[in-house]
């Protein structure tokens, strides 16, 4: 179907390479996990190549989800707290050369802090999401924990009310090198 053309493309849960790639996590031959997030609707984008499969805009929203989806393998047993942490936030920031200023909560750094409450409770969906989309690659799929609270530069911009940030604070941060190039 258009609306699951993807690349890499979508794989069934009883593939064994999943099992490889969160071993993968675990063992750090995997650094971060990470998604191209091509959040196209089916309607108007994604039906434009119901004809002529070359014409399907390749890639699927879902980026809003990926901590959720990665802290269900600390939920399973799959990875650490501390290695959930070090694929979502420090090691991306060592990767894109903005560490120590993100990915780290130290004097001087500039990051946002996810409280996560890891007895609350996710339900994924286009009725939850917040994506711009007409459909979820997760519809239906439900997560052990939740965010509870964000606070970016001591404001906190998301509670249990809703989101809190005002059009326009967003900051350009200027990357350095990698970490791991210099």
């Amino acid at each position: 179907m258009a609306r699951w053309v993807a690349s890499p493309p979508l794989r069934s849960k009883h593939e064994p390479h999943r099992a490889d790639l969160w071993k993968g996590l675990r063992s750090n031959d995997l650094a971060i996990v990470s998604t191209d997030h091509c959040p196209f609707c089916m309607k108007e984008q994604k039906e434009l190549g119901l004809g002529n499969f070359s014409k399907i805009p390749n890639g699927i929203g879902t980026v809003e989800h990926r901590v959720d989806l990665v802290y269900q393998g600390v939920v399973d047993g799959k990875l650490s707290v501390a290695r959930w942490v070090e694929t979502i936030a420090t090691t991306p920031a060592r990767m894109f050369g903005l560490y120590p200023r993100k990915g780290v909560i130290a004097p001087g750094s500039d990051a946002d802090i996810v409280v996560y409450d890891p007895n609350g409770h996710t339900s994924i969906g286009v009725a939850t999401h917040h994506m711009n989309m007409d459909h979820s690659a997760w519809e239906g799929y439900q997560i052990a924990g939740h965010v509870d609270t964000v606070i970016s530069r001591g404001e906190v911009i998301v509670d249990d009310t809703g989101f809190h940030a005002t059009k326009g604070r967003g900051e350009f941060l200027r990357r350095g090198l990698s970490s791991y190039l210099v």
